[in-house]
């Protein structure tokens, strides 16, 4: 009977014993958010994408059509009503501002147009948006899967997010734009550098709807929904395959590229991500968060994660610029609950 009692006061002191180890070396959360919060525009519809000007201005697109300037007053200015097709999850979507803006004034812009076909443009901004220029057109798309992330990277090309618009094959034919990850120079041509000869720059991608580098080394980082759960956060390589409709999520198969997290237990819908300081803030529409992934030195590994925003519904985007991340809600776009105010730009000090 004494070894009886002796082996539970053995057990019980193993177990305190782990639980103290991993209360000790478990990895540290991200802190919540400290910083001064403010709504600094609303009743807006839909708002899917923010750039900054030069001066600070921010410029922001309305799914429905709309384009708008955010002055530091608060103050919205509209520049733009783009005829668009917007059915569900298609429209006006991706905005980016020339890393030359100052001299040239061009605004880049994804957008759906007749029978669910996506392009992407360049307009100048001088008062109103006008002087359209046509870059690249008929990028599959439709009522879903449209992809529409627009961003230039350090190399100062301008990259852009497409989705299969529901046709599967399409994200392994590197000779369609449709499900892919694509590059482009500010004129619209091909880049001498790109791995196939066109536009694609990765591909095997379902919807793809956030890009992202790190300053410090280059990595280009993607947000993307998965079927049924699933989303996944890639690290982009040249020329990479990232499997889908083959294999999705955790699914390790030789010659596909696997993401660096998976989201298996719940639906998070990533949608814009941005990365600032070792963090990669990544926003979710059905999840309704704002989620914060904790970097490596390195920038490859996944140290912790948390939820950094909760309560204010499903986030379209991110934006990180002069020392306050700013977010859009999307709870008007036919799948959220509209809360008093929305839609909503939210700046955050951090």
């Amino acid at each position: 009977m004494k070894k009886i009692y002796i082996f539970i006061l053995i057990l019980i002191a193993i177990l305190i014993l782990v639980g103290l180890i991993y209360i000790i070396f478990q990895p540290t959360p991200p802190a919540i958010p400290q910083g001064e919060t403010k709504t600094i525009a609303q009743n807006l519809e839909v708002p899917w994408a923010m750039d900054f000007l030069p001066n600070g201005t921010m410029i922001f697109t309305e799914r429905v059509g709309r384009v708008n300037l955010l002055e530091n007053n608060g103050t919205v200015i509209k520049v733009a009503d783009i005829n668009v097709s917007q059915v569900t999850e298609s429209g006006l979507l991706g905005v980016a501002v020339d890393p030359n803006f100052s001299q040239n004034k061009f605004i880049y812009l994804y957008y759906t147009h007749d029978n669910g076909i996506n392009r992407i443009s360049r307009f100048i901004l001088n008062g109103s948006l006008n002087n359209e220029t046509v870059l690249l057109d008929n990028i599959p798309g439709g009522s879903i899967h449209n992809g529409g992330r627009l961003k230039f990277g350090p190399d100062g090309k301008l990259y852009a997010t497409t989705g299969e618009g529901g046709d599967t094959s399409l994200s392994q034919n590197i000779n369609s734009t449709g499900g892919k990850i694509l590059r482009l120079n500010p004129d619209g041509s091909v880049p001498s550098d790109n791995p196939f000869g066109n536009y694609v720059y990765s591909y095997g991608h379902r919807d793809p709807q956030g890009i992202a580098w790190n300053p410090s080394n280059g990595i280009l980082y993607a947000s993307e929904h998965g079927a049924t759960m699933n989303d996944e956060i890639n690290i982009i390589t040249k020329g990479g395959n990232y499997g889908w409709p083959i294999v999705q999520g955790d699914q390790n198969t030789s010659g596909y590229i696997s993401p660096i997290r998976v989201y298996t237990n719940f639906t998070l819908a990533p949608s814009g991500i941005a990365f600032y300081q070792n963090r990669l803030y990544v926003t979710g529409l059905r999840g309704t968060q704002l989620r914060v992934l904790n970097f490596s030195d390195d920038g490859k590994t996944i140290t912790s994660e948390g939820v950094f925003i909760d309560n204010i519904g499903r986030i379209r985007d991110v934006v990180v610029y002069d020392g306050y991340l700013y977010i859009c809600t999307s709870n008007r776009d036919g799948r959220g609950l509209p809360q008093s105010g929305d839609d909503k730009i939210i700046r955050i000090k951090l």
